[in-house]
């Protein structure tokens, strides 16, 4: 099913994301978090690049099998880094042929070392060109990109990223996953500048669970993300208590994806770390049954 299909028409898009592992223990991991969420139907399993693009081929590898053995559609996340227009093209085809009818298009990060990003000789700078890309050469993919309800770091105001976005859009973009948040406020805001500007297309929240304090901090440092003062309070009482930070990531969540639906979210997108205990718990909250995954 192309991207667009998994939203609207009076159904609610659940969708995963995971990332590559770097050894046979973590792709033993990832394995049984695949085999504990595949139940829940997501709309959608989206699997990332490494940094600098450094897992393309690792990344279609886990796309096929999260359609040929869990039985769930997949997209692949595909960014600028490192690659002229022949070799995007080229991974397409690739994508293409392993059955891969997804794209989460991303500009992506600059290489560790460099403060800007930098396209290299014959490569693409923007989302927004890559989206034109993948319209141009694959005409029926269904694509994705990214937004940013508390902007992106690198954009100098709300109101230019959001004319980022709907340049992002107008390429032909299906949807818009945003970046973690933890104030559902800064979502809202988000969700109505953007109609605002004529984006009509689904924003779908991303959400990322809590479940270690220390590492919510580095990850909403990356960002820019802001945690509540209060969530913040919270967390930081129990910063020797991994159990207790834990649920109260997992009541948060599900407190936080309430008001989400309940305000007309189009779907959730779980950033999952390759995880599936919070995950799980919060699915199961929200009301959504897991069923057998034929062919599992």
């Amino acid at each position: 099913m192309r991207l667009s299909e998994h939203y609207g028409s009076g159904q609610f898009g659940l969708s995963v994301e995971i990332f590559p592992p770097k050894s046979a223990d973590g792709d033993a991991g990832l394995r049984q978090t695949l085999s504990d969420l595949a139940p829940f139907r997501p709309g959608y399993i989206s699997c990332t690049y490494g940094a600098g693009g450094s897992t393309q081929l690792r990344t279609l590898e886990w796309c096929q099998e999260i359609q040929d053995k869990f039985g769930c559609t997949a997209t692949a996340h595909f960014t600028c880094v490192g690659s002229t227009q022949g070799e995007l093209v080229e991974w397409l085809r690739k994508a293409y042929a392993a059955g891969i009818r997804n794209i989460m298009a991303l500009r992506g990060d600059a290489p560790q070392g460099q403060t800007e990003f930098q396209a290299v000789d014959g490569g693409l700078k923007y989302a927004n060109e890559l989206v034109s890309l993948i319209r141009e050469h694959y005409p029926d993919m269904g694509i994705g990109v990214a937004g940013y309800p508390e902007k992106h770091p690198e954009a100098p105001s709300l109101e230019v990223d959001l004319a980022n976005l709907k340049r992002k859009v107008d390429a032909g973009a299906d949807a818009v996953v945003t970046q973690l948040f933890y104030d559902n406020t800064a979502y809202f805001r988000f969700r109505e500048q953007a109609a605002r500007l004529g984006i009509s297309q689904p924003i779908v929240p991303g959400i990322m669970p809590i479940t270690e304090f220390a590492r919510i901090q580095r990850i909403t440092s990356l960002c820019h993300a802001q945690l509540p003062p209060s969530l913040y309070s919270r967390l930081e009482a129990v910063k020797d208590d991994k159990a207790a930070q834990f649920q109260i990531g997992v009541e948060f969540a599900i407190s936080q994806c309430r008001e989400l639906m309940d305000q007309g979210a189009p779907g959730i997108h779980f950033y999952v770390l390759n995880r599936s205990d919070a995950s799980r718990q919060i699915f199961e909250a929200l009301g959504f049954e897991a069923q057998p995954v034929v062919g599992a």
